[in-house]
Parts: C-alpha cells; structure tokens; sequence
C-alpha cells in the first residue's frame, strides 16, 4: 500500500462527518472518492440516496445499494464530496483527470458545501503542474486548440475518450496558472468549450488533506 493510497482513505474518513445529518448529498468521481462510497456501504449514517457526478460513480453506489437520485429532482444539495487532481492555498481546483468535470461543476454550483478531499501530493503553489482538462464539442477541437496554444498551452486530445456527455477532453499542459479565476472566465468564452477543469469562481469551502500525520483541515 502507498503513503498517497493510505492518505487518500484518511481524506475520505474525515469526510464521514459531512454525512452525519444529512439525507441527500452530492458525491464525485475518481480514486479518492471510491474510498468514500466504501466506507459510505459500510456504514450510510443518514444517508438515503445521493447525487452522482459520472456514471462510474452511480455504478459504484448503485452496486452497494445505494439510491442515486437526479439532481433535478432535489434542487439545492446541502454538502457535494469530491476529489481534486491540484488544489492550491485558496483552496481552487484543477479537476477532471477522471472526465467528469462537468457535472462535478454543476453539482458543486448547486451544493451550499462544497467538501474537496485530497491526498497530500495534491497541494501546489501554482496551479498548472497537472494537465488542465478542458471539455469540448467534438467539432470544436481545431478551433480551441489553436486558442488554447495562443495563450501557451500545449494541448492534448485525451485519445479514445467520451465524456458522459458525448463530448472530447483536451488536456492542456505546460499552464502556469497564477490567476485562475480570470483563466477560468477566459477559457469559458471559447466557442466550443464546455467546462474547463478549473474550479476557481466557485472554489472548495472545506479541503481536507490526507497526511501522513492525519487529515489537515482548511
């Protein structure tokens, strides 16, 4: 077992204490938020059904019994749980690397709380060492890479992926990102651009951060 494994399972423990008092809540994607639903078919608390943010999500609650419920049908979420791929000191995100970027943003717009859970390696100075997901209309893609590489990136087509959407994913690498609220506003304007992997308007409200030593708070 790895130290980044262990810290991940730490993240996704002390998240447990969101779900104390709540009935309905959001949950995401990816390899620290699986820890999570583990323990959640364990030991559910209150909880009687959840939002999902991917179909690898729902398939995972659902497989444990779990109801998954649309996000229309609840409207406001009281906390939504999730990973991150980067997160920096003000607690702005990089997501994505798991391709549901999209609707973790409309979950976590929708959540009072927005709880990110992370292992330590996660925690950067500046966003932009983690390739930037960036969903597209497929017939888009000549167009916003040409966009994405005048602003110094050096995008990718993520190969042989869909999004849950139907749409493509560009992962852009070589982004020093020292404002990423403005970026975030920048690339959002792109004919063709979805989502972008950035989570900087509507950053986490609560991270907590796998350690070592235990799970730090901020």
């Amino acid at each position: 077992m790895t130290d980044a494994l262990e810290n991940k399972r730490r993240a996704a423990h002390a998240a447990l204490a969101w779900l104390e008092q709540y009935e309905v809540v959001g949950i995401g994607t990816g390899s620290t938020v699986e820890p999570l639903i583990d323990l959640i078919t364990a030991d559910r608390r209150n909880l009687k059904a959840v939002v999902s943010s991917s179909l690898r999500s729902t398939r995972r609650l659902q497989a444990a019994g779990i109801p998954v419920v649309e996000l229309n049908e609840v409207g406001q979420l009281p906390v939504y749980i999730d990973g991150a791929d980067e997160t920096n000191a003000a607690r702005q995100l990089i997501k994505g690397g798991g391709g549901a970027l999209t609707r973790e943003k409309i979950i976590a717009e929708c959540s009072r709380v927005f709880v990110c859970i992370v292992d330590a390696a996660k925690r950067v100075p500046t966003l932009g060492r983690f390739p930037l997901p960036v969903e597209i209309i497929p017939m888009a893609r000549a167009l916003v890479s040409a966009r994405l590489t005048a602003i110094g990136g050096r995008p990718l087509l993520r190969a042989g992926f869909v999004t849950d959407n139907g749409n493509h994913i560009l992962d852009v690498h070589d982004l020093l990102i020292k404002d990423p609220v403005a970026l975030e506003s920048r690339l959002n304007q792109i004919p063709g651009v979805v989502t972008v992997g950035l989570f900087a308007q509507r950053p986490a409200d609560v991270l907590l951060v796998g350690t070592d030593t235990g799970v730090q708070q901020l």
